[in-house]
């Protein structure tokens, strides 16, 4: 494992310790990468890691006590190090992806706000533990704490560590590909055996799923496993359950019996099966392929009080949409996130209280008449139009319990609009977090669409300017419609 956080870490907040894999015959190597932790050097972000991995897998494999293979394991950025530069024999990348802007920064056209500043101040705060600046480290220690870090976190970034690769992101056009750093993996990575351990519930499942895709066109065969977990929970209750927590902690015992059959020819002892999901409902594991989603198709319809009243907007199973919707977005009291993948309250959340507010639009459709399954990438297509020439979408799926008791996250998207196409009302399309979940009879499927997601996302200045900031003075407030003909809410392949 290569990893920027110091190495008596190993990630043990989400891996066993490294010694339970040496008691079962593994020589482990956590390593700092250069310019952090106790490795020498400065830091550069990225790109570094190329030539550095190539090293590392090429000094492990001639090592005397090495039979000549290596295999790698780590999630997040420990992730990313196994992508970039020579791959080891068998790798194990968890949580992560290689594109800077669309795995990592962005999401629907906008930054992600509160895990990517604190994730750069975290890393601002290992460079001033070895340079010595203590004043600095409780500056950010403070800010994160305290949550002062959303409104002050650019600033701090700047002070405390200007080279930060993450502060270099909010400087980018999230729209704008060219400008961003472009690295991709290697083609021996991908050909070779990969176990890719994911999260519904993880800002970095797109960049999975891609890898998944890429190293079955690259004639590899990956194995897929989607869990319950957010990007720093693994092994937690799911829905209150002590059968979920059971079913779903089984990441090391995965990788343990991956690595013995690829790197000591020991008969397979875990699922072949390329994609296995946890049921975010049933809270069971499934076998299912990434390229066939339910068929599910919904239209939106609303005599027009879908904001003032979330009981009022229906989703209509295989109709066509009808109505429209006006509401106001105002960034003095912008609608907060709640639940998802982009948060730190990341996972399946209770948001009645969010649905009863006005600036929330809700449709709902009838309770089931029997359990159906959704599996697959949900898609919005509405039109919308605005009043200034910025809005943002930010959409999330819910399961309503029996009588409305309970209206819990599954599912979130976002979608960032500017220019003076806003103003036209035209389809917009909105892509949501996969997932797998099946409803009982009795209950119901919520979509609620806002205008904000905060502090998950940015608010949208709504002045054609996308450069990321904390709501101030210069935030305008937006008036949107919306029409339902045509609308549709149906689900894609989720790789």
């Amino acid at each position: 494992m290569r990893q920027p956080y110091g190495h008596r870490l190993a990630s043990t907040v989400v891996y066993a310790h490294p010694s339970w894999y040496a008691l079962k015959g593994y020589i482990v190597f956590i390593q700092d990468v250069r310019g952090c932790g106790e490795s020498e050097g400065e830091y550069q972000g990225f790109h570094q890691e190329i030539n550095d991995g190539t090293d590392t897998v090429r000094a492990l494999r001639s090592h005397r006590l090495c039979n000549g293979r290596v295999g790698s394991y780590g999630f997040s950025y420990q992730g990313l190090t196994q992508l970039l530069g020579e791959s080891a024999d068998a790798s194990a990348p968890a949580m992560t992806g290689w594109d800077q802007r669309i795995h990592f920064a962005c999401e629907g056209g906008a930054h992600i706000w509160a895990n990517s500043l604190a994730w750069g101040l975290q890393l601002a705060a290992e460079q001033c533990r070895r340079n010595g600046y203590n004043d600095h480290w409780r500056m950010i220690r403070k800010s994160l704490q305290n949550g002062s870090y959303l409104e002050e976190g650019l600033d701090l970034l700047q002070i405390t560590d200007s080279t930060n690769p993450v502060r270099a992101w909010f400087d980018l056009d999230p729209q704008a590909r060219e400008h961003w750093p472009q690295q991709s993996p290697q083609q021996e990575v991908l050909q070779r055996p990969l176990l890719l351990t994911q999260g519904w519930h993880d800002p970095y499942l797109r960049g999975g799923l891609a890898l998944w895709q890429q190293a079955k066109k690259a004639g590899g065969k990956p194995l897929l496993r989607i869990g319950p977990w957010s990007h720093l929970a693994w092994d937690r209750k799911v829905g209150g359950s002590n059968q979920g927590a059971a079913a779903c902690g089984r990441v090391d015992d995965w990788q343990l019996a991956f690595f013995d059959h690829f790197l000591r020819d020991r008969p397979p002892a875990i699922e072949t099966d390329p994609c296995m999901g946890f049921d975010l409902l049933s809270q069971q594991w499934r076998c299912r392929d990434p390229q066939q989603p339910s068929k599910w198709r919904w239209g939106l319809c609303s005599g027009g009080l879908a904001a003032c009243r979330s009981d009022e907007g229906q989703l209509l199973n295989q109709e066509d949409g009808r109505g429209e919707v006006y509401w106001v977005h105002d960034p003095w009291r912008p609608v907060p996130g709640c639940g998802g993948h982009l948060g730190a309250d990341a996972g399946l959340q209770e948001r009645s209280s969010l649905d009863a507010r006005a600036d929330v639009v809700c449709f709902n459709s009838l309770p089931f008449q029997e359990a159906i399954e959704l599996w697959g990438k949900p898609q919005l297509t509405v039109a919308v139009a605005a009043d200034q020439p910025g809005f943002d979408l930010c959409v999330s799926l819910a399961v309503v319990r029996q009588q409305g008791s309970e209206v819990m996250v599954l599912s979130t998207g976002v979608l960032r609009q500017l220019g003076d196409h806003c103003l036209q009302l035209v389809p917009r399309r909105i892509q949501l977090q996969p997932l797998l979940a099946s409803f009982k009879a009795g209950e119901s499927l919520r979509l609620s669409i806002a205008a904000a997601a905060w502090p998950h996302i940015s608010v949208n200045r709504g002045d054609n300017n996308w450069q990321p900031s904390p709501v101030g003075p210069g935030h305008l407030s937006i008036r949107l419609q919306m029409q339902l003909g045509g609308s549709a809410l149906e689900l894609l392949p989720v790789a």
